[in-house]
């Protein structure tokens, strides 16, 4: 073994483990995004199991980080991640003429989510009550939409920002083709 590969092999463990505390993740849902068992990501983690290629790419995709940085061997100091629009998840069947697209991470789900709401003149997303508590921020980034949130109803156009409860029955309908941001507080 050469100088660098012992180098790497002893950082990988450490740099696995940061990146799922960074991340909030406990073993068991790094798990569940990588397909990797729980008893072997604990392993890697100790530094008692070397990882294969393939384990490792399913690791630092369900980690969210960078597979060649995670080896390197200057430490993490700025690091910019990118989600490329064709990458964005986007939900389609969801209320009518309205489209989805998913900006948060995938571990922030139920805690805080960020999307992109596209909408066709006359869209609709109705949604059902989320927990207890949950609350969403819509900001309208083009056009007219009108939110109703239980028996409340306000209209909102470019520029303005509408907050309101969505642990009730909540509802937000394009009077013009629109394009809104809406962040939703634990969900």
């Amino acid at each position: 073994m050469t100088d660098d590969t012992d180098a790497i092999l002893t950082r990988l463990p450490s740099r696995l483990k940061e990146a799922r505390r960074a991340q909030g993740l406990s073993l068991d849902a790094v798990a569940k995004l990588s397909g990797v068992s729980r008893s072997m990501v604990s392993q890697i983690e100790r530094g008692e199991s070397s990882p294969t290629i393939a384990t490792l790419w399913n690791l630092t995709r369900a980690l969210q980080v960078d597979f060649a940085g995670l080896l390197d061997g200057d430490a993490e100091t700025a690091r910019i991640e990118v989600l490329r629009s064709a990458d964005v998840p986007t939900i389609e069947n969801r209320g009518s003429g309205c489209r989805i697209r998913i900006l948060s991470p995938p571990e922030e789900a139920g805690h805080h989510e960020v999307y992109e709401l596209r909408f066709a003149e006359g869209g609709v997303l109705d949604s059902q009550p989320h927990t207890r508590g949950a609350r969403e921020h819509l900001t309208v980034i083009d056009g007219t939409l009108d939110v109703t949130s239980a028996d409340a109803t306000q209209s909102i156009s470019a520029g303005d920002t509408a907050r309101y409860a969505a642990d009730v029955p909540h509802r937000i309908t394009a009077t013009s083709a629109a394009r809104a941001f809406l962040v939703v507080q634990n969900a």
